[in-house]
């Protein structure tokens, strides 16, 4: 089976052997599905060919011709006004029909693969899990057997394109952030504090990735889950990346990434503050992971 992910900044693929639970191979790419959500409310022509371009891409990696596919699209797609016209162009050059789910359902898969990577990995105790995209950034809580989430419209792509300059996103950041803190420090209220901070999606695995000194090409799941951030080492890589050119920072984030990291760092720093956390344990897993997991129980 092929889970695919269309969020509003990647494309994200995963093959998986549903009787040995085991993924197989995997395709991403940034298409920044969302670069012009926040002007012009619409999937932009420039994202829709980004889109078809990756699935192209990936049919050198991913066999979809002996394999379902399930796919799901999220943020972008729930609030553009052509969303409907672009899905089906999608669907009609490369025959794989999208759902657009709600952020509680995208909560759900993100916290199925979290939890398990989490379980496998020996953590236990309550948690907190953010997935800051690229339009949206999910608020996820697990106590014991019970969860809870909250989707918010703050998202690495949107963010980008409102405040362009490292300066404004500095002024306003607070104030784009404070219905998040408002739902926490309710669920702090209700529930007490939970035991440790999750961080997934590309902004904190990136910042993992960079800290350890390796590139986009070489990056290796396996050494980011698992491992550990604070905000010195946002702070950190923030610094050492506007240090770079662009070329050499498209190097380590990836292409298309360049601008966008700038952003989710901010926000991702923004959250310690905010949350009460000294440091987050680092999950690569996601929506991807977690679509391919529901769908082999089915």
């Amino acid at each position: 089976m092929i889970a695919i992910d269309l969020g509003s900044n990647s494309l994200r693929m995963i093959q998986v052997d549903c009787s040995t639970h085991k993924f197989i191979a995997e395709y991403e790419k940034v298409v920044k599905t969302a670069e012009l959500l926040h002007s012009d409310g619409i999937i932009s022509e420039g994202a829709q060919q980004r889109i078809l371009e990756g699935f192209e891409e990936a049919q050198t990696i991913l066999d979809f011709e002996s394999h379902e596919c399930v796919a799901v699209t999220t943020e972008a797609m729930r609030r553009a006004s052509n969303a409907e016209e672009v899905l089906e162009r999608i669907h009609e050059k490369t025959g794989v029909m999208f759902e657009v789910i709600g952020g509680h359902k995208e909560a759900e898969f993100t916290l199925l693969a979290v939890d398990q990577r989490l379980d496998a990995l020996g953590f236990r105790g309550s948690f907190l899990l953010i997935d800051i995209g690229g339009g949206s950034t999910e608020i996820i809580f697990k106590k014991g057997n019970l969860s809870e989430s909250k989707s918010f419209p703050v998202g690495i792509v949107t963010m980008a394109s409102k405040y362009p300059l490292r300066k404004d996103l500095d002024r306003h950041l607070f104030n784009e952030l404070s219905e998040i803190a408002e739902y926490v420090q309710d669920y702090y209220d209700k529930e007490g504090k939970p035991d440790f901070f999750v961080a997934t999606a590309g902004t904190p695995t990136t910042i993992a990735s960079f800290l350890q000194g390796m590139t986009y090409d070489s990056y290796d799941k396996n050494r980011i889950n698992g491992s550990t951030l604070n905000a010195f080492d946002c702070v950190k890589a923030l610094d050492a990346l506007l240090d770079l050119s662009f070329d050499e920072r498209a190097r380590y984030v990836g292409v298309g990434r360049e601008d966008l990291i700038i952003s989710g760092i901010m926000i991702y720093e923004a959250f310690f503050n905010l949350l009460g956390f000294e440091s987050s344990v680092i999950i690569d897993d996601g929506l991807r992971e977690g679509l391919a997991i529901s769908s082999c129980k089915k």
